[in-house]
């Protein structure tokens, strides 16, 4: 497999998650569905700490921790609700790294522009925002540090503030998990130097009970930023 291949297991997995979940499932249930779903799409293990799906709902969507300490919660899905799952597929030594944060109205799934909560719709905005902010700010040369300190000031200037628990907004695609290098303050390295490298701001607004996260992969093409 290559690592469009393996990225693709987490895009088609939360599209099947989208269409499948329900008011009243567990967090373990549809974490276990994730699992699942992606093993059959190909996936032979998960890279980080060996969880496939990070599952949060309600007030944990503010929660940032490492995956050694993550436990999935007991908590149940409201017929109101916003969940954000975070998944890690594996093949071999390819990664595949995918969030998004997905709300449920009277009990269906609805996307960004028919969500009626302006709070929930507002978050989601400012993830595909700050993701455009990104795409247009780098080019080959910029350093990972050069884009925290951007996007970091975007994310304050709007009125948002950075849940992450490192503070760092992404990392590079490696082989091996504790070979990470991040999107944070004192790295030099240039966008370009990397063959891939996620970008991931996990946000919310001062005092909120909810976070939002969106995450692909991104990569140069003929010195253009692309999605993988």
């Amino acid at each position: 497999m290559q690592y469009k291949d393996v990225q693709n297991i987490a895009k088609i997995t939360i599209e099947f998650i989208k269409d499948n979940i329900q008011p009243n499932m567990t967090l373990l249930e549809i974490r276990n569905m994730c699992e699942t779903k992606m093993m059959e799409l190909g996936a032979d293990s998960f890279w980080y700490w060996d969880v496939g799906a990070f599952i949060f709902s309600g007030e944990e969507t503010t929660l940032s921790v490492s995956g050694k300490e993550y436990s999935t919660s007991h908590r149940v899905i409201a017929e109101n609700d916003i969940i954000t799952i975070d998944l890690s597929p594996q093949n071999g030594d390819i990664w595949g790294d995918y969030a998004r944060t997905i709300i449920i109205e009277n009990g269906k799934v609805v996307e960004c522009d028919n969500v009626s909560n302006d709070e929930w719709k507002n978050g989601l905005l400012m993830e595909e925002y700050l993701h455009q902010e990104m795409c247009k700010f780098v080019i080959p040369k910029t350093t990972f540090e050069e884009l925290y300190y951007y996007i970091n000031s975007v994310i304050e200037e709007k009125g948002y503030i950075n849940l992450d628990f490192m503070g760092n907004l992404g990392h590079f695609i490696v082989k091996k998990k504790n070979d990470r290098v991040y999107i944070e303050k004192g790295n030099k390295i240039a966008l370009g130097a990397v063959s891939y490298f996620t970008f991931e701001p996990h946000i919310s607004v001062p005092n909120s009970k909810y976070g939002y996260k969106r995450e692909n992969i991104y990569y140069f093409d003929n010195g253009a930023i692309k999605e993988l």
